[in-house]
């Protein structure tokens, strides 16, 4: 059974992955919630915004470690005040376990979307917005599958619909997407 009151939900994955339309439904089945999009504090950064690309180095990840604390305090202000949070952003490879720790608050759980790389080019190619430029999918996949702690709840979303997809996440969250 699913633990009522609020609680914090992170939604990961690979670019074109599904996780902003799969945590906006999610969040919409909670009475309060938020939908938090990480992304919209690196889009912030008007001057010296840094990109992260695949050979990163110190000062790009300093602003993804910005802009996930910065995801992380405004969740947690939204938990305090009595939301459900769903945070979506790409937090992939080691630094998962930076996010996680950037969340005080409990009930916190994790959610990785993992749709095969073949899919989650077909829903590139199909969208509007375009994730990726330096970063081919297939890279980052590999960081997402090779390099990124197994914690949560993993989900190959590919051949689920976003509803199949946030009913699975209802289903299966209270016991395997919560982080201590």
């Amino acid at each position: 059974m699913l633990v009522e009151g609020p609680r914090i939900i992170l939604i990961t994955g690979i670019m074109a992955s599904g996780k902003s339309t799969v945590a906006q439904l999610l969040a919409e089945r909670f009475e309060k919630s938020v939908h938090v999009r990480g992304d919209i504090f690196r889009r912030m950064i008007v001057n010296n915004r840094k990109e992260v690309h695949p050979d990163a180095r110190s000062e790009e990840l300093d602003q993804l470690r910005l802009r996930y604390r910065l995801a992380a305090h405004s969740a947690e202000a939204y938990h305090q005040a009595g939301f459900t949070v769903v945070v979506q952003d790409v937090v992939v490879g080691p630094m998962l376990h930076d996010f996680i720790s950037y969340i005080r608050n409990r009930p916190f759980y994790v959610v990785v979307l993992c749709p095969n790389s073949t899919v989650v080019t077909f829903r590139e190619a199909a969208r509007s917005k375009k994730g990726y430029g330096v970063w081919s999918v297939e890279a980052l996949d590999r960081v997402l599958r090779n390099e990124t702690p197994r914690i949560g709840l993993w989900l190959d979303s590919s051949e689920m619909s976003p509803e199949e997809t946030v009913n699975e996440i209802m289903a299966r969250l209270q016991n395997e997407a919560v982080i201590s």
